[in-house]
């Protein structure tokens, strides 16, 4: 996990981060923090491990801790943050010593981590998106009411 160190530690991720939590300070929906992207990672770790998918930790917490960190840009810009992420968290993964095979399974998995995975998808962007959904507490959210989210994109349950 030494490497997702160093991804804590990235002064662009840092800054990111950052700009995630100015861009939200009053959003009364759910925020993209260190927090989410830990559940994210923590959900999806065990889903790898309940369901023997054979993906590394490194891997699956890397992904979680990059897979929002331009939201700010979706917030201030209408830019879709899965789309924007790549360029910084390509930048992010190399300067941390991940691997070329290891940053386009990344990459690929923040791309399609917003959308519902189709048939023949790449089962690590499959448990990226699962992760994501099923962190969000949206069966007790104060803000359910009036939440933006379709409700077909609601996490309703407790488990998956």
């Amino acid at each position: 996990m030494k490497r997702c160190h160093a991804i804590l530690e990235h002064p662009l991720f840092l800054t990111s981060m950052e700009k995630n939590q100015a861009a939200e300070t009053e959003r009364m929906f759910c925020s993209h923090d260190i927090g989410h992207a830990m559940d994210v990672a923590r959900i999806a770790y065990i889903i790898n491990l309940e369901e023997s998918l054979g993906f590394s930790q490194e891997v699956i917490y890397a992904t979680a801790l990059l897979h929002d960190i331009t939201k700010w840009q979706q917030h201030v810009a209408g830019v879709p943050h899965n789309e924007s992420a790549i360029e910084p968290a390509t930048q992010i993964l190399r300067d941390c010593q991940f691997a070329a095979e290891e940053i386009a399974l990344i990459c690929q998995a923040i791309l399609h981590h917003r959308r519902e995975p189709v048939d023949g998808e790449a089962a690590f962007s499959r448990l990226i998106f699962r992760a994501d959904k099923l962190s969000r507490a949206c069966y007790c959210c104060h803000s359910r009411d009036t939440c933006n989210w379709e409700q077909g994109k609601q996490n309703k349950t407790l488990c998956y």
